[in-house]
């Protein structure tokens, strides 16, 4: 099954590898949380109200600059022993490891807290009972901090795997392009991510989702080694052997197609977040804010959210296409892992934001919204 599947790489490792593969996870969150709490970062105000003083809630970013002294490390070998392509490599056992310390870590932060509703304790598991949990004053939030460890991961994650690809292929000349492509895309999406840090504040999860599995494992293993899902099979195939012409076609369009994708999920929660902060202000300077009201909140109608309800999710998927493209070898399951994770995954989690917004606008103003702006995600498709 391992060799049918093209990971039998993955499991070529020593057993004390494989044990600190398990590990990985945990020392990672412990060493980014305590280099969150401890390096310099910005207070500023979220979105989301704290349920005890109905106030704005407080976070502390600094997102970046975490992300660029870890790359630095991991990039200069500056730990002894640690080679840039070692994640790559312990990748299953970290999954497998980060997943039992979510498991463990997820049941205490719910079954410590009260109950909320009456509801079965499984799903309280899974859901969470409380929506923030913080430490040091609100120096760590563990929505925040979940976010810096899994995105830097991320992008760590990508690179080494693409360093792997390096040392297995360029004594035979057989490097793959398309890898450092992938890796580049990754690691300039969590780059861009950070830069604009606080935009994520004004997002679903920060927002809405409680402090359950879903948020412990989603928000830390899923996003930050589950996301290279592709890589895991693709690192292992060498250069597809197009020819130059062909090959410029490849790497250009699979990077021009990340950049139109990129580009529109960007513009929407930019926009989104523009609107939520200065409701009258023209996003662009040119794109006029029109919305519903309805009673004290507004639902936005034009630029990105007039195309459809849910624009950013098909920047995502564009995103996806040209993650699977940017191997070259199209005819590989492996390549379109990603796209299909990432078709699935926001299919329902539109289904999901469209319950929530119905509940939070008014069933009425939601439906007014869904005339207006009939697409869900893809204008003229879905």
């Amino acid at each position: 099954m391992i060799e049918w599947l093209g990971i039998e790489h993955l499991f070529d490792l020593s057993t004390g590898d494989k044990i600190a593969g398990l590990f990985t996870p945990l020392v990672i969150f412990i060493a980014l949380a305590i280099a969150t709490v401890v390096l310099p970062g910005k207070w500023v105000l979220g979105y989301a109200t704290d349920e005890r003083t109905g106030e704005p809630r407080r976070y502390r970013l600094n997102g970046l600059l975490v992300f660029v002294i870890a790359i630095l490390i991991w990039g200069f070998e500056l730990i002894p022993g640690l080679e840039r392509e070692w994640f790559y490599r312990t990748s299953l056992y970290a999954v497998a490891g980060g997943t039992g310390f979510t498991v463990l870590f997820a049941g205490i932060a719910v079954y410590t807290q009260p109950k909320t509703r009456d509801r079965n304790p499984f799903v309280d598991f899974y859901q969470g009972r409380v929506q923030e949990i913080r430490f040091f004053n609100d120096r760590l939030d563990l929505k925040m901090t979940f976010y810096v460890v899994s995105s830097t991961m991320l992008g760590i994650n990508a690179m080494s795997g693409a360093a792997w690809h390096y040392e297995e292929f360029s004594r035979t000349n057989e490097v793959n392009l398309g890898v450092f492509v992938y890796a580049a895309i990754f690691t300039f999406y969590v780059f861009d991510d950070h830069i604009f840090e606080r935009v994520r504040l004004y997002t679903y999860d920060l927002i809405h989702e409680r402090m359950g599995f879903k948020m412990f494992w989603g928000d830390t293993i899923a996003y930050g080694w589950l996301y290279i899902l592709p890589l895991y099979g693709m690192a292992a195939y060498p250069d597809p052997g197009f020819s130059t012409a062909w090959t410029y076609v490849w790497i250009i369009g699979a990077s021009a197609l990340f950049l139109v994708g990129w580009g529109i999920a960007r513009g929407a929660n930019i926009q989104k977040y523009t609107f939520k902060r200065w409701p009258e202000r023209k996003f662009l300077g040119i794109i006029e804010p029109r919305y519903i009201q309805a009673g004290d909140r507004k639902i936005l109608t034009s630029g990105f959210w007039g195309v459809a309800r849910h624009f950013n999710y098909m920047g995502e998927i564009l995103f996806a296409v040209a993650v699977g493209l940017s191997f070259g070898h199209f005819d590989v399951a492996w390549s379109w892992a990603y796209l299909i994770f990432i078709v699935g995954l926001f299919t329902l989690r539109q289904r999901q934001d469209d319950l929530a917004c119905a509940e939070k606008y008014g069933e009425e103003k939601w439906a007014e919204y869904q005339e207006r702006v009939p697409y869900r995600i893809a204008p003229g498709i879905y």
